[in-house]
């Protein structure tokens, strides 16, 4: 009986050393699982100082971007800005132009019309001039008809020197050369010039009673008044 107790005792403990060595082992394996650096939590943690390196390189490069990206800009806009102040010249310079040529086409108008009013004016003197030395040969025709009898007017040679006054007169006519009314107008000193003054009681007063020399127009420039007589 004493013998199967302490058998008994045996067996319980090295069940018992058994159990401790197995849970020492556990223990061991436990805390080499929790150390430092051995969990996957730590391995992928980075540590703050790397975390802190890589921080500043992003900021860096950031920055340096940023720096890059507002250099571009500036550059765009100077770039802009030159390029409109460079259309705004070309505009300028092209209104100048357009208002050089305005004025140009303006004076050269001007000059023009101006030498086309010379170039009449000159035309019309000339005309006046050669008008007033062919009308003193008007008047010797009109005085030789006139002193030619009836009889006589009938002649060849007569004839032949109405028609040529009257070939004359045409051709005045159609230069625009006429004859000034007189007798029976009212005196005009725009186109009459009052020689003489008589006492007439059938006419009016600044009547004309006669006509001494015919005054002559040139399309409505007077080129010879009329010499005439004027009744008071």
């Amino acid at each position: 009986m004493a013998d199967d107790n302490k058998e008994k005792e045996i067996i319980k403990e090295e069940i018992k050393e058994e159990t401790e060595e197995k849970t020492n082992k556990v223990a061991e394996e436990t805390k080499e699982a929790e150390a430092p650096g051995t969990s996957e939590e730590e391995t992928n943690q980075e540590t703050p100082k790397e975390a802190t390196e890589e921080k500043e390189a992003v900021t860096e490069e950031d920055l340096k971007d940023e720096e890059s990206k507002d250099s571009g800009e500036g550059k765009k806009k100077l770039f802009g800005k030159s390029k409109d102040k460079e259309k705004d010249k070309l505009k300028d310079q092209i209104a100048e132009l357009n208002d050089k040529v305005v004025r140009q086409m303006a004076e050269f108008d001007n000059f023009r019309k101006r030498t086309e009013k010379e170039k009449q004016q000159m035309f019309e003197t000339g005309a006046k001039s050669v008008i007033e030395k062919i009308l003193p040969v008007v008047d010797n025709f009109e005085r030789g008809i006139a002193a030619l009898s009836e009889e006589e007017k009938e002649g060849q040679f007569a004839q032949g020197v109405i028609m040529v006054y009257k070939q004359l007169m045409d051709e005045l006519e159609k230069m625009e050369v006429k004859p000034i009314e007189a007798v029976g107008q009212e005196f005009n000193p725009d186109l009459h010039n009052a020689v003489m003054h008589i006492e007439d009681e059938n006419l009016g007063e600044n009547v004309i009673a006669a006509e001494l020399q015919k005054g002559y127009t040139y399309r409505d420039q007077v080129v010879r008044h009329s010499m005439v007589q004027v009744a008071n």
